[in-house]
């Protein structure tokens, strides 16, 4: 008799560790399946065609080749599981060569790579002139422009960025209220 009673604690204590292995086979299979989800780029002409379909706000991430800060975002920010997922979800990402020399046509007008700017006619644009790397824009439903947002950004504060546009919290917010929060 004293041997089921060893016995008994025996069998709780597997039975524990049994739901363990699966809860955490579970968890790192979501995780791992989460850290390999990737944002789905999408061409500008692409996301101004969509949008006429299923409106969405558009995010653009304005880079060149030789920018070591568009670099880091697109390994750190761009990666992250959360930016990842509220991008997919939420917006329609644009990656846009500012020295691109592939011309762009939108609404019916063709932007081209001027060499006097050294940069693609449409990032001109986007960026108003203030040509900095990187630079993430902001379009809203309608393609009409929010705000370029100039510099490298970290996947915290572009996530924190990311929802105040995405959840509509700039139309009774201003940023400082919304980060005070």
């Amino acid at each position: 008799m004293p041997k089921k009673i060893y016995l008994l604690p025996l069998l709780v204590l597997m039975l524990l560790l049994s739901g363990y292995t699966s809860w955490h086979r579970t968890t790192t299979a979501v995780t791992a399946s989460q850290k390999g989800a990737k944002i789905n780029w999408i061409s500008i002409e692409d996301a101004a065609e969509k949008i006429k379909k299923q409106p969405r706000k558009v995010v653009i991430d304005v880079y060149t080749d030789w920018c070591g800060w568009c670099k880091k975002m697109d390994k750190s920010t761009f990666t992250d599981p959360a930016v990842v997922a509220y991008i997919n979800k939420n917006y329609y990402a644009v990656k846009l060569d500012a020295e691109g020399k592939k011309p762009i046509t939108l609404n019916g007008h063709t932007y081209t790579y001027q060499e006097q700017y050294r940069a693609h006619e449409l990032a001109v644009a986007l960026l108003q002139g203030q040509m900095s790397y990187p630079t993430t824009v902001y379009l809203d439903e309608k393609f009409n422009m929010l705000t370029p947002v100039p510099g490298y950004l970290d996947a915290t504060t572009f996530h924190q960025v990311l929802t105040y546009f995405g959840d509509n919290h700039h139309k009774s917010k201003t940023w400082e209220e919304y980060t005070k929060k």
